[in-house]
Formats: structure tokens, C-alpha cells, sequence
């Protein structure tokens, strides 16, 4: 007893002290709060979405709860605070810079829903799949680097918020979740051309027609919401010459997350489709004509 009222009589004779201590139980309590309730959001919400954006609305509360407390505790008035807030503000720009931005882009890419977890995004070089958008970075599943087409290389990277205001944010999926892909067909000279295009042409139809379909709609509210002419989405086809070959260019419409899978697919089924033209249409290979040969003349050791 006799400690407990030194310590009270201690803090009754140094307010700051008291005051301090008071802000950090505070702190304490909102902190504790605040993750009990995410915690107990994760248990009981079943729906991953509802799941994340509530735990994300708590946090940002928190935040919140913890700037007022820190303005009341030391203006002393939360009348003061937007005075409070611009010194503060004033005092920490240079020195935590990255941290605002940061902060400030979450806040943006919530806002103008720049991006969303779930959508397939390339920023600041990197591409992949957002997993997460907290307060401060964007965690991302990557896509590439040192593997093939767009497959997963296994690694999360976190990403400073900061950068959607450095510079331009490729969303695969935000408003239109398809996108144009393509590949060139070589064939041989002295093919029946009319019957190669038919092949490549059917068979795209055929195997692009849902992605044709679900693209048309999508692709009038682009149209209808932003500044762009209506494009083709139905498979095209352009015929280029080049020195060793015909070269057939196809041009498709594809979902942003099957474009490896549905090329790997028509060259598949183009190529079994033209080994059953015996010979009417042939792939063409890099050839070299010989135009002139070169005379050479050999002298033995007796003409020496």
C-alpha cells in the first residue's frame, strides 16, 4: 500500500508524467480493441470478401481513434485540432514522406478503386495478382520474372502505396477482364492458302465464341463510359509476305487469366487440322537459296 501511494502521490506532482501515461493506456486500449474485433470478424464472417473489407474499415477506425486521442491528450482541446493536425503534419512531412504517400494512396486506390484484391494489375514494373491492400503497401502474388507466359513465380510482393501516384497502374481486370492476344502461323509458299485461313478461322470461332460472347457487353460499357471508338472482338486474320513463308497473323479475344492455356489450345488444334490436309497446307521453315556458287579452284603438288 505504502508504494502504491508513492507512486500516486509521484504522478500527482509530475502531471506531464501522469498525462503520458494516461495517452499510452489509452493507446493500449485502442490497439487491443481494434484487434480483438478483426479477430473476431475472421472467426465469424464466412464471406472472405465482407471478411476483408470489414476488417479494413475497423483499421482505418482505429487509425482514426488514435489521432483524435493523440490531439485531445496533448492540445489539451479538440477544438484545436485542425490547428494541431497542421503542425504536426508540417513537422513529419520531410522526415516520414514515404509513409504519407503511402497512406495517402491507400486511401486513393479505395476511393477511385483503382485496384482491388482479386484484380490482375502490372505497377511499377511488377505484375501479379493483388492479394491485399492495407494501409500502407499492396502485397501482390507475382506473375513472370524468370517463368513463361503468365504463371506464377511464387513470390508476394509487397508494394509501397506511394506509387500509384509515380506513374501508370495496368489493370488486366478492373473494367474489361479480357484482353487482345496473338501469334503468327508461317505457311509454306505453293499452299492453298483459301483452305489455311479457313482452318485458322474456324477453329478460333469455334473455341473463342464464349470469350467473344461475354466480351461484346462488357466492351459497350467501355465504350460507353470512357472516350474510345467500339473495336472488332471477333478472331481476325492478316496475311503478311515475308522472304521464307506466308505469314498468317491471328488476332483473338481472350480471358485476362486463360491467354496461355487458349493459345497453347488453337496451335494444338490448327496444327492437327493441317496434318489432315496431306500436304494442301504445309508449315514453313527458315530457307536459305543459293543463288550462285562460288568457283574454286584447287591445284595439287605436282602443278606446284
Amino acid at each position: 500500500m505504502d508504494s502504491l501511494e508513492f507512486i500516486w502521490e509521484w504522478l500527482a506532482s509530475h502531471p506531464t508524467i501522469e498525462t503520458f501515461l494516461k495517452y499510452l493506456i489509452w493507446v493500449a486500449v485502442v490497439i487491443v480493441l481494434t484487434q480483438y474485433l478483426k479477430r473476431l470478424i475472421r472467426k465469424n464472417t464466412g464471406n472472405s470478401h465482407i471478411r476483408y473489407r470489414s476488417q479494413k474499415i475497423i483499421e482505418v477506425f482505429g487509425y482514426l481513434l488514435l489521432i483524435i486521442v493523440t490531439i485531445t491528450y496533448f492540445t489539451g482541446n479538440i477544438k484545436d485540432m485542425a490547428l494541431a493536425v497542421g503542425l504536426f503534419t508540417a513537422g513529419i512531412t520531410i522526415t516520414l514522406q514515404e509513409l504519407i504517400l503511402s497512406v495517402a494512396g491507400s486511401v486513393y486506390i479505395f476511393l477511385v478503386k483503382v485496384y482491388q484484391p482479386g484484380d490482375r494489375i502490372e505497377i511499377n514494373g511488377i505484375k501479379g495478382d493483388v492479394i491485399d491492400i492495407d494501409s500502407v503497401y499492396t502485397s501482390m502474388m507475382e506473375i513472370g520474372q524468370w517463368v513463361s507466359s503468365d504463371n506464377y513465380s511464387g513470390r508476394i510482393v509487397k508494394l509501397s502505396n506511394a506509387f500509384v501516384f509515380r506513374g501508370p497502374v495496368y489493370n488486366y481486370s478492373r473494367d474489361f477482364p479480357f484482353i487482345w492476344d496473338e501469334f503468327d502461323l508461317p505457311v509454306r509458299y505453293g499452299s492453298d492458302l483459301e483452305e489455311a485461313k479457313k482452318i485458322v478461322l474456324d477453329i478460333a470461332s469455334a473455341e473463342l465464341s464464349d470469350y467473344v460472347k461475354g466480351s461484346v457487353e462488357k466492351w459497350k460499357s467501355v465504350v460507353g463510359r470512357y472516350y474510345i471508338e467500339d473495336a472488332v472482338v471477333e478472331p481476325t486474320l492478316a496475311i503478311t509476305l515475308t522472304d521464307n513463308w506466308v505469314r498468317l497473323n491471328l488476332r483473338y479475344i481472350v480471358d485476362y487469366k486463360k491467354r496461355r492455356h487458349t493459345k497453347h489450345r488453337l496451335n494444338e488444334l490448327i496444327l492437327r487440322a493441317i496434318d489432315q490436309t496431306q500436304g494442301r497446307v504445309a508449315l514453313a521453315s527458315t530457307t536459305i537459296e543459293i543463288i550462285r556458287v562460288p568457283v574454286l579452284k584447287v591445284e595439287s603438288e605436282d602443278e606446284l
